[in-house]
């Protein structure tokens, strides 16, 4: 699998050193660029600049083209903030020449202005070379993957100080979308400390940092000691939670195991065993719906949209929101649709049960898991005593800016 992954994730369009030779400067003109190991032409179009590299044409529309000019006066570099005013641009703009240097395309307009543009640059950042390419790379797993996987958890006395160690684990987390830490003070505190490493705490009507037990304290049954099936959390949120965190302090008692599946090795499952049915599941939105009236809590959320979210350019699963205790009334599919959703639904559900998906762990006080909650399910069995569990929710964005700036693809 990993194999497959990293060779969908080599560069469709590699960065090379080109020359450019016989280019003319008239709307019809191709201009042949070769060298040692690729070839490339050059084409102006009514409305866009075709630029064939390695064999695939990428198309630039002129506007895009003066918009991303990164010359001093259209990008601040410093800020990487763009300075040109898009409203301002001729909707009608064409570059009155053109050249390659240096491997660089050079565009003059007709008001004088310069841009210059690296040929890899365009190539990369082209909405071809983004429709070949995945944002984030993922290895999706059942039993036997992760286990097989071997994935050490972080240590507690070097996750706080190492960068190195925390680098491991986000890129755990990434690829599997569920991290350890292990040999965490059995506290309040100390969970909160752990996770301001990774991330920022989200707010949520729950609080920050939260402590529980089956007190049926909230109008949740996670508030109790019934078994939870799989789902995702805050469905009903317009923007879900991006990371679920938990932490057993404390159980005197049996079961209370937790579940963890990897929905998006199920929702792949459903893509390649049935594409209508994803496709189904990926445009058709549902409500989810939370309701609490009680003498200490007032809430009623809603959140709209698809079971399976993916980026439209490319097709890729990036958000699954599947929780059957907090879906809403179905009234936002025609009365021709209802049955195929239904059909589409459960053979996602089938896939998501299958006992080979299922990921088993105890939590005991010291292990902290973090859970990617746009991508892993979670649920519990049922269980007896006291158990008492803290964690919060983090926020999704600030995780993902940590990794990158370790130089991580996410």
């Amino acid at each position: 699998m990993l194999g497959a992954l990293n060779r969908n994730l080599r560069p469709v369009l590699r960065q090379t050193r080109l020359r450019l030779f016989g280019l003319r400067k008239t709307p019809t003109c191709a201009a042949q660029i070769r060298c040692a190991t690729t070839s490339a032409a050059l084409r102006l179009q009514d409305d866009c600049l075709v630029l064939n590299y390695e064999g695939t044409p990428l198309r630039f529309n002129y506007v895009w083209l003066r918009d991303h000019c990164r010359s001093a006066s259209s990008f601040n570099s410093a800020t990487n903030q763009r300075n040109v005013d898009t409203g301002s641009i001729d909707l009608s703009i064409r570059p009155q020449s053109t050249a390659v240097e240096d491997g660089q395309l050079v565009l003059t307009w007709p008001d004088g202005h310069v841009s210059k543009y690296d040929l890899s640059w365009l190539a990369r950042n082209s909405y071809e070379g983004q429709k070949r390419s995945i944002v984030q790379p993922r290895v999706f797993w059942n039993l036997d993957i992760y286990e097989k996987a071997n994935i050490e958890s972080a240590k507690w006395d070097t996750f706080l100080t190492c960068d190195h160690e925390l680098k491991k684990f986000l890129r755990s987390y990434l690829l599997y979308g569920v991290a350890f830490v292990d040999g965490v003070p059995a506290t309040v505190e100390a969970t909160k400390e752990v996770t301001q490493r990774v991330s920022l705490m989200r707010e949520t009507t729950y609080g920050g940092m939260w402590s529980f037990t089956s007190d049926l304290s909230r109008g949740d049954t996670a508030y109790t000691q019934l078994a939870l099936d799989r789902h995702t959390d805050t469905s009903y949120f317009q923007e879900p939670c991006g990371i679920q965190v938990f932490h057993c302090l404390k159980h005197e008692g049996t079961g209370g195991r937790t579940l963890l599946v990897d929905g998006f090795y199920a929702a792949e499952k459903l893509r390649q065993r049935s594409p209508e049915n994803f496709e189904l599941l990926s445009t058709v939105h549902i409500g989810h719906e939370y309701i609490e009236s009680s003498d200490r809590h007032q809430n009623h959320m809603r959140g709209v949209g698809p079971v399976l979210n993916v980026y439209p350019w490319n097709n890729e699963l990036y958000l699954i929101r599947y929780n059957n205790y907090d879906r809403s009334v179905i009234n936002t599919i025609p009365h021709d649709v209802v049955q195929r959703w239904y059909v589409a639904h459960r053979q996602l559900t089938t896939e998501l049960r299958r006992p080979e998906n299922e990921l088993w762990v105890k939590l005991t006080p010291g292990k902290v898991v973090f859970i990617d909650n746009w991508r892993v399910m979670h649920g519990r069995e049922a269980f007896t005593g006291t158990r008492q569990l803290c964690g919060c929710y983090l926020t999704r964005d600030d995780v993902l800016s940590t990794a990158r700036c370790f130089g991580l693809q996410a």
